[in-house]
């Protein structure tokens, strides 16, 4: 997506790529008409609204007129909302190519349109790849470079080489997926006790945050724009029926699920510390990491971790938490205060955007925002205005405003981060097992007992959980399993997550989100602060789920 580098300018000139349309009353405002009931509304010359078929014929190139960059990605990103890519591509294309008659000169403009055919083409391959994995869309690509080729044959370098440069980003993502599934299935398989802890494979904190970071920034480059519609497409009546068929990715979810696995990794390395004088180490290692991620830039490592440390199974450890200094922590967790709707997070992001903006070191660059919140944010600019005015045109001014949000997330996927890998320490964070919930709290009462009623409550409650998961399992290999996790825990084993306390229990806070690992994040954390950053990760993911 090299045509979105430019786009790193909008922070700090944004009006430059997408101008803000003005809501002054006084403003003029004007319509372009394309025939009955087909029209664009401008104020202060800024598209603001329109008919869908008008927007269309806005996007449709002809032989002496060429679409707006910022128009094309703005309708390109919001029109799955109101038609499928590959209904709108068909469109456009018998727009701009189909001629009534076989006369001369209709198919002489034909032809003459061509190239900024194939350039339009060739921008949406480049823009939104990920929508060429549809079989339809395929289809009119190929209906439309054949007869692009046949009109043309001097455009036939132009498409081959638009077809190779599609087929790479097509290859690279099914690669990146099969990885995903095979560090899953790994860490899945794995024992979460025989594994050897990171702080032994790497004992230097700045190395694993350059790593984390590493991991952050390829998660990160692999989601496309369109992800960030469509994850909010089901609260669209347009769309809501055809929603399974939109989706062709799951790029955005798997980053939102590396931050609780993050999350859970680190709960799990410091819950394994048989002895207190570890566990110490641990903690203070990993509060040494977070600092490090501070530093870089790298904000959604930074509160992966600091959620890990504020899970209950590591929070309640109070003769651990005694011998550890605390005091960078503290300071960590006030630069990620949810308050004033994260002020201080805001500002230090701000900061940090700032410093990378003409830098020649590649090390500068990097930002990496808290993604939660960012998801969040665009959440809440989708839901502040409505898609469709009262008079049925689209809001086009929306559709600006998102467009330039997600376009700033484009700008940080071109980062590069220039740190040297080191292969054992990226294998153990990505694919090393971790701990249930319910496993985590077991260890941690082994590690040190129940202190109070609640305390007890809760893990006569796991124990019988395991009881009754152990019967089930009888003639099952997971009984096998469960055997050999019993005798390194001592007792227990991975409970099953998604398991809730009944009202007869009275333990509320046992009761656990059956959506996903990204639910129950906001049930592991104890530390107020923490919590309330979490509330978004449960409604996030139940709409992305």
């Amino acid at each position: 997506m090299k045509g979105l580098k430019g786009a790193k300018v909008m922070r700090e000139n944004p009006p430059l790529l997408f101008p803000p349309p003005s809501s002054s009353p006084v403003s003029e405002v004007h319509c372009r008409n394309f025939g009955r009931e087909k029209a664009l509304v401008y104020q202060d010359s800024n598209l603001v609204s329109g008919t869908l078929e008008a927007l269309i014929q806005h996007l449709v190139p002809t032989e002496t007129y060429y679409p707006d960059r910022a128009f094309i990605f703005a309708f390109l990103l919001s029109s799955r909302l109101y038609i499928r890519p590959h209904e709108l591509l068909g469109r456009v294309f018998r727009l701009a190519i189909t001629t009534p008659t076989h006369s001369p000169k209709y198919v002489a403009t034909r032809v003459s349109n061509v190239p900024n055919m194939v350039k339009l083409l060739g921008e949406w391959t480049e823009l939104f790849p990920y929508d060429f994995r549809d079989e339809l869309m395929m289809a009119h690509v190929r209906n439309i470079t054949q007869k692009c080729v046949t009109d043309s044959p001097p455009i036939r370098v132009e498409v081959s080489q638009l077809l190779t440069t599609l087929l790479a980003k097509l290859t690279a993502l099914e690669k990146y997926e099969d990885f995903l599934h095979r560090i899953n299935t790994e860490a899945a398989l794995g024992d979460p006790h025989v594994c050897l802890p990171v702080k032994a494979i790497c004992p230097d904190p700045k190395m694993l945050a350059k790593q984390l970071t590493h991991i952050e920034l390829e998660r990160l480059s692999y989601i496309g724009a369109e992800e960030f519609v469509q994850a909010f497409a089901k609260d669209s009546a347009q769309v809501e029926s055809s929603y399974k068929e939109l989706k062709k990715t799951r790029n955005l979810e798997s980053y939102v699920q590396w931050f609780n696995r993050l999350s859970y990794y680190v709960a799990t390395e410091i819950c394994k510390g048989p002895k207190k004088k570890s566990r110490v180490r641990l903690v203070e290692y990993w509060i040494e990491v977070a600092r490090e991620c501070f530093n870089i830039g790298n904000f959604n490592s930074l509160m992966a971790i600091i959620a890990g440390l504020n899970m209950a199974p590591v929070a309640r450890l109070k003769k651990t938490w005694n011998k550890v200094c605390t005091a960078q922590l503290a300071i960590l967790e006030h630069q990620m205060d949810p308050s004033a709707n994260f002020s201080a997070y805001r500002s230090a992001l701000k900061e940090t955007l700032w410093r990378s903006v003409g830098v020649v070191d590649e090390r500068q660059k990097i930002v990496i925002p808290f993604f939660s919140l960012l998801v969040k944010d665009l959440y809440f600019l989708n839901e502040g205005c409505a898609s469709k005015l009262p008079n049925g045109y689209i809001n086009f001014e929306k559709i600006w405003q998102f467009a330039k949000q997600v376009t700033e997330v484009l700008a940080l996927q071109q980062i590069h981060c220039s740190y040297p890998k080191v292969q054992p320490v990226l294998n153990t964070l990505n694919a090393s097992p971790i701990l249930s919930e319910s496993a985590l709290c077991l260890v941690s009462y082994e590690r040190e007992a129940a202190d109070s009623s609640q305390e007890r409550e809760r893990l006569k409650y796991l124990l019988r959980e395991e009881m009754s998961s152990s019967e089930v399992s009888d003639s099952s290999p997971k009984k096998k399993h469960f055997k050999k996790t019993k005798k390194v825990m001592n007792p227990g084993s991975h409970s099953n997550p998604s398991v809730s306390a009944s009202a007869d229990n009275k333990l509320p806070e046992v009761s656990e989100p059956t959506a996903s690992a990204s639910a129950q994040v906001l049930y592991m954390c104890t530390c107020p602060r923490v919590k309330a950053t979490f509330s978004w990760a449960l409604s996030l993911q139940l709409r992305l789920t």
